[in-house]
């Protein structure tokens, strides 16, 4: 993934995490249980947050980084849009559909963004200010 994809997805994340909030808190509140409302809420809530920080790894990627760096912050940009499809995409489904089948798909969005959060983090340890290959 190229630094740009990675922006103009965080952006298309925010976008519809901002959306799906407003439909959330405005569209469903009367109509869901708030046990399937507060499911669904903990989805906006980590679309959100994960929307932020695609967009800070994206926007990383666009500087001059050691090749190792930008292999870490790819993987960990592809993880984040991973998790935001599996765990709050997962997160929506259940809330208004009530098939908790679909549940067993959300560990597996946290797992991805756990991958993506130790790629930042090697992307971190791997990086040396003055040690730059493009």
């Amino acid at each position: 993934m190229r630094a740009r994809s990675a922006v103009m997805l965080a952006a298309a994340a925010g976008f519809s995490g901002v959306a799906l909030g407003a439909f959330g808190a405005h569209g469903l509140k009367q109509v869901l249980e708030p046990k399937w409302l507060a499911i669904y809420q903990t989805g906006v809530q980590y679309h959100l947050v994960h929307a932020v920080v695609l967009l800070a790894v994206g926007l990383v990627m666009t500087q001059p980084l050691p090749q190792i760096c930008r292999l870490w912050l790819v993987r960990a940009a592809w993880a984040l849009l991973v998790g935001l499809l599996l765990f709050s995409g997962s997160l929506y489904v259940l809330a208004v559909s009530g098939v908790s089948a679909i549940g067993s798909i959300t560990p597996i969005g946290g797992i991805s963004w756990l991958v993506a959060w130790w790629s930042i983090g090697m992307a971190g340890l791997r990086f040396s200010p003055g040690v730059i290959n493009r």
